[in-house]
C-alpha cells in the first residue's frame, strides 16, 4: 500500500515523519506542501515564499526529507495513493480530494477574523481566513486533534464532529521530555517572536520588545526569533529596545522553554509546552483558555495513535 504525507512547517514535516514509522509495511512517500490549481501559478513565480508553500519553509522541509533519507513524490505524481496524511486543509490538491485522509492538527490556531466568515458561510478560500479554518474543508476521512478541549472548540467552528478523533499530536504530547538537554542557560525570561510580518500580517515589535523587558525585571532575556523571521531586522530592534538580551533562532526551542522560569508569546502553539512544564506563561491568548486546550500529555504515543487511525482507514489494524 502507498501512503503519501504532506509537510508543510517543519515542525508539520517532522509529525508526518514520526507517523511514517508506525506504517513498516507500506510504501511510505513525502511532499512539501503544495497546490495544483491556479495558486501554482504564484508558488511557481515565488510570489508564496511568506507561507509554507515555498520560501524558507519549503526549504526547511525539503532539508529535513533529505537528511532522513525519506522518499520524495513532490506533488504526489509518481502514483497512486490508497492513503494521504496532511497537516493542514486551507488547501487541499486536487489529486488528493477523492483518497482517504488523515489531517493532523499542527498545534493553536489563529484568532476568528472576518475572513473566517467569509469562509464559513460564503465560500471563501480556507487559506484566505489561514489557520483559523483549519478542518473546514471536510475532505478528509478524520481529523487527529490534540485534546478534548480542542474538539469541542472545532466543532463550535463548524468542524464535523463524527470526524475528530483525540489522539494528541506530536511534539506537544511528552513536554516533559524537554527537560533532560544540553542547553547551557537557565532561569531566564525566554520570548519566543513570531514571522507575523513576514507573513503579512501587523505587528508592533517594539511595544512587544518593552513589554518582554517589563516583565522580565532584572532577569536575563533570551529572545527565540521565528525561523522564517528575517535576522538582522529582529537583531536590530532587540540590541534597540532590550539591549543585552540574547537572541537565537535555528535552535530547539523546547529545551529553551524547558530552562527558562518565564515564556512570553503572542499567538504561538509553544506556549502549550510552557504551560505543561508549570512555566509562567504569557500570551496574546487567556489562560484559562489555553489550560482548557492544553494537548493531552500520553508519553509520545500521539504518532503511533494516529498512524493507528489510519491503519484502521486502511484496514491493516493488527
Amino acid at each position: 500500500m502507498n501512503i503519501l504525507f504532506i509537510g508543510g512547517s517543519l515542525n508539520q514535516t517532522k509529525m508526518m515523519h514520526q507517523i511514517s514509522k508506525f506504517f513498516p509495511e507500506c510504501n511510505c512517500y513525502f511532499s512539501p506542501y503544495y497546490t495544483d490549481d491556479w495558486l501554482d501559478f504564484f508558488v511557481q513565480r515565488n510570489m508564496t515564499n511568506f507561507t509554507i508553500l515555498g520560501g524558507n519553509f519549503r526549504k526547511q522541509t525539503e532539508s529535513y526529507l533529505n537528511r532522513n533519507n525519506l522518499n520524495i513524490d513532490y506533488q504526489g505524481r509518481s502514483r497512486n495513493y490508497d492513503l494521504v496524511f496532511t497537516g493542514s486543509d486551507l488547501i487541499v490538491p486536487k489529486n488528493v480530494r477523492n483518497k482517504k485522509m488523515i489531517l493532523v492538527q499542527e498545534g493553536m490556531m489563529e484568532p476568528i477574523n472576518f475572513a473566517f466568515y467569509l469562509t464559513k458561510y460564503l465560500k471563501f478560500p480556507r487559506w484566505a481566513s489561514n489557520t483559523a479554518a483549519t478542518g473546514l474543508s471536510d475532505y478528509y476521512t478524520h481529523f487527529c486533534v490534540a485534546s478534548e478541549g480542542f474538539k469541542e472548540l472545532f466543532i463550535e467552528r463548524g468542524v464535523n464532529p463524527d470526524k475528530i478523533v483525540v489522539t494528541g499530536i506530536p511534539n506537544f504530547d511528552n513536554a516533559k521530555s524537554f527537560c533532560n538537554n544540553n542547553f547551557p542557560q537557565k532561569g531566564y525570561v525566554l520570548v519566543a517572536t513570531s514571522d507575523a510580518r513576514e507573513t503579512l500580517k501587523p505587528e508592533n515589535r517594539k511595544k512587544f520588545i518593552k513589554f518582554a523587558k517589563e516583565i522580565a525585571g532584572n532577569k536575563q532575556i533570551i529572545f527565540k526569533l521565528h525561523p522564517n523571521e528575517i535576522y538582522k531586522r529582529a537583531v536590530k530592534e532587540i540590541e534597540k529596545y532590550a539591549p543585552g538580551s540574547l537572541v537565537f533562532q535555528n535552535e530547539d526551542i523546547d529545551s529553551m522553554i524547558a530552562n527558562c522560569d518565564v515564556l512570553i508569546t503572542k499567538f504561538s502553539s509553544v506556549a502549550f509546552i510552557g504551560l505543561a512544564l508549570d512555566k509562567q506563561v504569557y500570551s496574546a491568548f487567556d489562560m484559562d483558555f489555553l489550560k482548557r486546550l492544553l494537548p493531552i500529555q500520553n508519553g509520545g504515543t500521539s504518532s503511533e495513535s494516529i498512524a493507528n487511525v489510519g491503519r484502521k482507514v486502511l484496514g491493516i489494524m493488527e
